[in-house]
């Protein structure tokens, strides 16, 4: 069992795109659906084995069409570009919302090796 607080509220804002989550111990995180997006834990994006995840490029635009419940303990994002593998537990939910903006560097830092740039 984990000792990661459970979200006492998920909201998806569109125009923004970002999903807006609260955990019980007071946390409040506003994730963009591109930085979840990039990040799936799903084996299509995160690869099957360290070192083989695959960078996502050009998802500065997609949305999240909806989002179903994985038992008690998870959520699983339909994205727009038909990506829906990707399980989100709370656990990452939290570590995503707690480390946003190193995770998020590092997906630039890898864009740019890659010779790709985001869109604004």
């Amino acid at each position: 069992m984990t000792d990661t607080p459970k979200p006492t509220e998920i909201s998806l804002h569109q125009k923004s795109r970002v999903l807006e989550i609260s955990f019980a111990d007071g946390a409040h995180f506003r994730l963009p659906y591109e930085f979840l997006r990039v990040y799936s834990p799903s084996a299509e994006v995160q690869g099957h084995g360290p070192g083989q995840g695959v960078l996502q490029v050009g998802k500065e635009d997609v949305n999240i069409t909806r989002v179903d419940p994985v038992g008690n303990y998870a959520i699983q994002p339909h994205f727009d570009d038909g990506h829906d593998t990707g399980i989100y537990s709370w656990e990452t939910l939290y570590e995503f919302g707690k480390n946003q903006e190193a995770y998020w560097n590092e997906y630039l830092e890898k864009l740019e090796a890659a010779g790709h740039q985001r869109r604004e």
